[in-house]
């Protein structure tokens, strides 16, 4: 784990719970100016000092602690303003911008449980915070404030399902775990990735270019083909086109694209699908080296996630957005 996850947040207070420690669940509900970190970043601190999460490069985190057990101390939620215009006129933030954290006793995390049941079952949810405590809301509900509550959505992780083989998959698979990314890989059963897996990851063996794949994938997942043997995609991207996903690659040159794009129109595979599918995929154009591959495609994923958890319904769980929604990246 490279920092804490909103997950891991959420989960710190739950095991505070579990040993009868009480927590807070501080978040970022309003910005003037310029600010580090979004709406709806997180903190979480219990009554022994614990914490997780952070809203500034460590400016203001102490102060964040100190208030959040006075807050347990007092029985009280609120909410309170760092930097411009803030009555702590000792604690300034660096960019000149004030920001709005609201502090929410959780001493009772039954709603952080079912927010962590949903995310487990792959499902999005929403709390409704308030200075009081945190109830269950509606996934339609906008995030933000709405009378006295701040809605907060929690939206599944983001699960990397990579198709292919040699280097060029394992480097993936490999950055993408030391991300703290979920991955499933499938790969052909005599494939190095299958020996050094051992476990650390979810592996499936397909014995043949024809092998029956079932993709487990969802609006929050992305499926990457990483084959350089490409007779392999003849049978597999069909399928994967036709698995939901917020993200559909495949590596290779322009050429290639486009003789994959009439593989696929040959195999009748809706245009629509077609249309989906990205080709030069990554962020650093023309990369040749497996680690460099794997940082430009796991950067690209990553910012379409992010770009996908700013749409509404997204995050209500009702569809998921379509390619050319997204912004601009290479295409074959």
């Amino acid at each position: 784990m490279i920092a804490p996850s909103p997950i891991d947040i959420l989960r710190l207070l739950v095991r505070g719970a579990a040993d009868g420690i009480d927590g807070v669940l501080v978040t970022l509900a309003g910005i003037e100016g310029t600010s580090s970190r979004a709406i709806g970043t997180q903190m979480a601190v219990l009554a022994d000092g614990r914490h997780a999460g952070s809203f500034s490069g460590g400016c203001i985190e102490a102060a964040v602690i100190a208030e959040a057990l006075d807050v347990l101390a007092r029985g009280e939620g609120r909410v309170i303003r760092y930097g411009s215009g803030s009555p702590y006129i000792d604690i300034r933030l660096p960019c000149g911008g004030g920001i709005d954290l609201l502090f929410t006793p959780c001493r009772d995390a039954r709603s952080i449980v079912a927010v962590l049941g949903a995310l487990a079952r792959r499902e999005p949810m929403a709390l409704a915070l308030g200075v009081a405590g945190a109830a269950p809301a509606v996934t339609d509900a906008p995030a933000g404030w709405s009378g006295d509550a701040f809605v907060q959505h929690y939206v599944p992780p983001l699960r990397l399902v990579a198709v292919g083989q040699g280097e060029d998959l394992a480097a993936l698979a490999r950055l993408a775990m030391a991300f703290g990314i979920e991955v499933i890989v499938h790969a052909p059963e005599r494939d190095p990735l299958m020996r050094e897996a051992a476990g650390a990851m979810a592996v499936h063996a397909m014995a043949s270019r024809t092998a029956e794949v079932a993709f487990a994938s969802d609006a929050w997942t992305a499926i990457v083909f990483l084959f350089h043997d490409h007779d392999w995609e003849e049978a597999l991207l069909p399928r994967a086109l036709a698995a939901p996903a917020f993200y559909h690659g495949a590596i290779g040159s322009r050429r290639t694209h486009r003789a994959r794009v009439d593989m696929l129109r040959a195999a009748g595979v809706p245009e629509s699908r077609i249309d989906a599918l990205r080709g030069s995929i990554g962020l650093i154009p023309s990369t040749r080296d497996p680690a460099t591959l794997a940082l430009s495609i796991l950067g690209e994923v990553v910012q379409d996630y992010q770009a996908c958890a700013g749409s509404a319904e997204w995050t209500a769980g009702r569809t998921q957005p379509r390619t050319a929604d997204l912004p601009a990246a290479p295409r074959g």
